[in-house]
């Protein structure tokens, strides 16, 4: 676990009671030991957050102080809801784990009756685990590492029509159209933008280069030829 996240759950733990909570407790529940707990709680109060108490007594906030949970409208926390669903269903193992683990955060501090109401809402987007499926969200999370990293990547392409060429490429974004993915590029091969659709790319190794943004050829550069792409077909 990522000391920011036993941070957040240490501070979670102790809002609203009313006795204090030993340090060994927290231990358990954290799964962490009784120094590592010592050591963050002590950090916490040097940062400002109203905890009292002691090792070996126990940890309480500060009687009359808080600290205000999140707050969301209704509409707010099923858009929350909702967007979590579709990221497990739709993105990689990696982006699906994440966005549960966020919102399991999030409903930890929320009031009841909003927390009820994540649980109620009709909007699914049905999980498949298929091999295929399964193997798809692999290539989902390969493609987000290298365009973390600025890894070149080498690909073996099939087009629409079935046509099959070798291309270099500076991977530069992921963007998913509501049933398809593509991988948004600077192709070395046509020195341009070039968009694959992930489930076409035949094979797919990184070349150990690592590409440096570039004037008219990074991100912002692509989203905006992109923009002038869609506007032309209007």
């Amino acid at each position: 676990m990522r000391r920011a996240d036993r941070l957040f759950l240490i501070i979670n733990a102790l809002r609203g009671r009313r006795t204090a909570l030993q340090a060994r407790q927290l231990a358990e529940t954290l799964g962490v030991s009784l120094r590592t707990v010592y050591r963050d709680v002590a950090d916490l109060q040097l940062s400002g957050v109203p905890i009292e108490g002691e090792a070996g007594v126990g940890y309480v906030l500060r009687k009359g102080s808080d600290i205000p949970p999140l707050m969301f409208t209704a509409d707010e926390l099923e858009s929350l809801v909702v967007g979590t669903r579709f990221v497990r269903a739709f993105a990689g193992e990696r982006l699906a784990a994440g966005a549960q683990a966020a919102l399991v955060k999030i409903e930890a501090v929320l009031p009841p009756e909003l927390r009820e109401r994540s649980s109620r809402t009709r909007i699914y987007a049905p999980i498949w685990r298929d091999e295929e499926s399964i193997a798809f969200a692999a290539r989902i999370d390969q493609l987000h590492a290298s365009i973390e990293t600025q890894r070149v990547l080498r690909l073996r392409y099939r087009d629409e029509v079935g046509r099959d060429s070798e291309r270099e490429v500076e991977p530069l974004c992921l963007a998913f159209w509501g049933g398809k993915w593509t991988l948004g590029t600077w192709c070395r091969l046509r020195r341009d933008f070039r968009n694959f659709r992930p489930d076409r790319i035949e094979l797919m190794e990184e070349t150990g280069e690592v590409f440096q943004s570039a004037p008219n050829r990074d991100l912002g550069s692509y989203l905006q030829a992109m923009r002038g792409y869609f506007a032309g077909l209007e």
